[in-house]
């Protein structure tokens, strides 16, 4: 080739070649510029498909004009030669670079935000690429990148290449969802991207094998080493944004190249400024613990129970010292099984000591390990192997912590050297359903939490002086009744009775005085709602719970600045808990109608967990008050596919009809919530505000009585909730506002 003319581009010297063809250094004579021309390789020149594919590729680039892209010039076919004609870029392919050249941090930080650039305006026309690799970015001398090869780019409209389930892409930079030939979107290029951010900072890839079959298995199953392992340079936010790239499932990953863009540059500007966060992340310097779950060893699967029953026995033996901050066990089981440094968990969760170990369950015999870490020194402090039977268990959790203590050096005042001594059970099975009855609790549902119920009652009937237990029995029926799946009349008598059970039992019981304060609010009776809150924080600061509707109280009494201290102590405890962090947006900023960081705060929840309904139905309240009635209509619509129809976010939905301008539709909702009511239990106070946004007060003041006279749980909300404004200067709203104490 090198000396012949095509057309007007007289060719000069190879520059590489690839699957499809070979790219040629050419003269454009018309015009007096250097290009690029990739010519077919000639045994596919004869293929249809192949053809197509070529012409495919020139498509997607002509429509893209970005200065982190290749620019497209035209395609054309002289002879026997098909041809794509683009920009000559003075560099070479970033797999060649990161041979032999060290890229610094700033460095590797542009090229990646460059690549993102160049995906961005891709991703805005449609265009996903689908083969995100270094051989396919090409740098120049002064670190200028820009894409090519857009030969299995797919948009939207362009005729399909390639049948469903055909893997496409190059092994090492695939995403799990193209190595099992699932429909695939933009996010399969964040993947990618995150893939060539991970080799740059390690001079390794994420997922290596030997053949693809190997490859495309780490893919599916197995997470990536630590970036800290290989390079101890890397910030733990960078590191953070790397391994987001990289989840297995796309609703895990950053949802748009954008997002991604945000934290890079601010990696980069932290970099730039010299500011200590980017290099490194805070650690609590204060006495702080997070237990990972214990690894489960024993031969049967099913003994996984008895290892997260280990991890929340010592989290809850280790909350009972008032100098210690214990995260709770919701934010640490996110790290089961997990392949991130132990100094990243502890910066994220924001402590400075590690707990982890494993059990080895056979039969009765027991084989436990525990090390403790100071993540900030990267110092082993304490370990320990204990071997037993299943009835040492509890002795064994108190040894534990005892030790911790003493290895963090911490005084324990009499009180708590008692209290880390005693038991709420000796039954090992009725400790199990209760670990059992709390995890279907912690799922927010109906059947969660009528599941937890059941584990409950069967630890109960196991040790009818488990107060844990009745605890939970009370807690299950304020959700219940809180999110109007049961009516009050059916579920306060239940809250009371068990309460009371739990607190003859043992008085001192901080979780059954937490329980004891929502459950005066039921009657309105504020005053001692606020001292058993007091008195529950008091004797255990570390049950983010306690905290959690501490906060909630607070914000029905309309002190926000408190409301604030409060969740944002809770969230310390409990970093990763979905319900804490909706219920910061939704309780503390929507009634304090702070409403853009309600939503700020809702978007990040469901950046946590895209499923959790109670995110998406607060997010529909808060579009409300901004005026964005058609999103929280959607919003409505994903939380009642995730709950398979729930009265409270038909509703919402109703409410958001309304303010559309969607009467007629409001007001079928509406009728439809009525005829719900002859099957189950429908809030009053929620049928109240479609008829208020209707613009019927008499009706929604009618409704509001009813919901007084069944005490309804939202009734709470009246001093507060916004929708309620247009009733403020009514006498028989302030008449129904007195009766339940509020003026006081």
């Amino acid at each position: 080739m090198i000396g012949q003319t095509i057309s007007h581009y007289k060719i000069l010297e190879k520059l590489g070649e690839g699957g499809m063809g070979e790219v040629y250094l050419a003269e454009d004579i018309s015009l007096g510029r250097k290009v690029a021309v990739k010519f077919l390789s000639s045994d596919k020149a004869a293929d249809p498909e192949s053809r197509q594919r070529f012409v495919h590729e020139a498509r997607a680039q002509a429509m893209l004009s970005h200065p982190n892209i290749a620019t497209f010039y035209e395609v054309g076919e002289e002879a026997d030669k098909v041809y794509i004609v683009m920009e000559y870029i003075e560099g070479q392919p970033l797999s060649n670079l990161a041979q032999f050249e060290k890229f610094s941090l700033a460095e590797i930080l542009d090229i990646a935000i460059q690549i993102g650039e160049g995906l961005q305006a891709a991703h805005e026309k449609g265009i996903i690429h689908r083969d995100i690799k270094p051989e396919n970015v090409l740098v120049t001398a002064k670190h200028h990148a820009k894409i090519t090869d857009f030969g299995l780019a797919k948009w939207k409209g362009a005729s399909t290449l390639t049948q469903t389930g055909a893997r496409m892409g190059t092994a090492y930079y695939m995403s799990p969802e193209q190595v099992e030939g699932k429909k695939v979107d933009h996010r399969t290029d964040i993947f990618s991207l995150g893939t060539i951010l991970y080799e740059l900072l390690c001079a390794r890839r994420p997922f290596e094998g030997e053949t693809d079959t190997a490859i495309f298995y780490d893919l599916i199953n197995t997470s990536p080493q630590p970036l800290a392992r290989y390079s101890r340079d890397v910030p733990n936010e960078l590191e953070r944004t790397v391994m987001k790239c990289l989840a297995k499932r796309p609703e895990e990953r950053y949802q748009h190249i954008d997002e991604l863009l945000v934290d890079l540059r601010s990696v980069k500007k932290k970099l730039e400024t010299g500011s200590p966060a980017a290099e490194v992340s805070k650690i609590a310097l204060s006495p702080s613990i997070a237990v990972l779950p214990f690894t489960n060893m024993s031969p049967e699967p099913e003994n996984e129970y008895f290892s997260d029953g280990l991890t929340e026995e010592i989290i809850a033996q280790l909350a009972k010292i008032r100098a210690l901050k214990v995260i709770s066990r919701t934010s640490v089981m996110r790290y089961k099984q997990t392949a991130k440094s132990l100094k990243l968990i502890a910066t994220e969760l924001g402590v400075r000591h590690i707990l982890e170990g494993s059990v080895r369950k056979q039969g009765n015999h027991l084989r436990i390990t525990a090390q403790l870490v100071d993540a900030l020194e990267d110092a082993h402090l304490w370990a320990e192997t204990y071997q037993g039977t299943v009835e040492d268990v509890f002795y064994i959790q108190e040894r534990v912590a005892c030790e911790i203590a003493e290895a963090l050096k911490l005084k324990l005042s009499p009180q708590e050297q008692r209290n880390l001594e005693k038991r709420q059970t000796e039954n090992t099975e009725a400790y199990q359903l209760y670990l059992k009855g709390r995890f279907f609790w912690n799922k927010r549902t109906e059947e969660g939490l009528k599941k937890g119920i059941e584990y409950f009652e069967q630890a109960i009937e196991k040790d009818p002086a488990y107060a844990l237990a009745y605890t939970g029995l009370a807690d299950s029926y304020i959700i219940l009744t809180a999110y109007s799946f049961i009516a009050p009349n059916e579920a306060v008598p239940r809250i009371r009775a068990a309460v009371l059970k739990a607190l003859e039992i043992d008085a001192m019981l901080a979780e059954a005085h937490i329980s004891q304060a929502l459950s005066r609010c039921f009657d309105w009776d504020w005053g001692a709602a606020e001292r058993e809150f007091k008195l529950g924080i008091e004797l255990n600061p570390n049950y983010a719970t306690g905290h959690h509707w501490h906060a909630i109280f607070l914000t029905v009494m309309g002190r926000f600045d408190e409301a604030v201290t409060a969740i944002k102590r809770a969230l310390k405890l409990d970093p990763f808990s979905l319900i804490i962090n909706t219920d910061a947006g939704r309780w503390v900023n929507y009634f304090g109608r702070q409403y853009d960081q309600d939503i700020n705060q809702l978007q990040k929840t469901l950046e946590m967990d895209a499923n959790f309904a109670m995110a998406h139905y607060h997010l529909a309240l808060a579009y409300n008050e901004t005026g964005r009635y058609a999103e929280a209509m959607i919003e409505c619509q994903k939380a009642q596919q995730l709950t398979g129809g729930w009265p409270e976010i038909t509703a919402a939905l109703g409410y958001s009809q309304a303010l559309a301008g969607n009467r007629k539709e409001s007001e079928r909702t509406l009728e439809e919530l009525k005829e719900v009511l002859n099957r189950r239990y429908v809030s009053s106070y929620s049928i109240a505000l479609i008829y208020l946004v209707l613009g019927d007060k008499e009706g929604a003041l009618e409704w509001l009585e009813k919901g007084y006279q069944e005490r309804a749980f939202y009734m709470v909300l009246l001093k507060v909730d916004p929708r309620l404004d247009a009733l403020r200067t009514d006498p028989r709203f302030i008449a129904l506002f007195q009766k339940m104490g509020f003026d006081k």
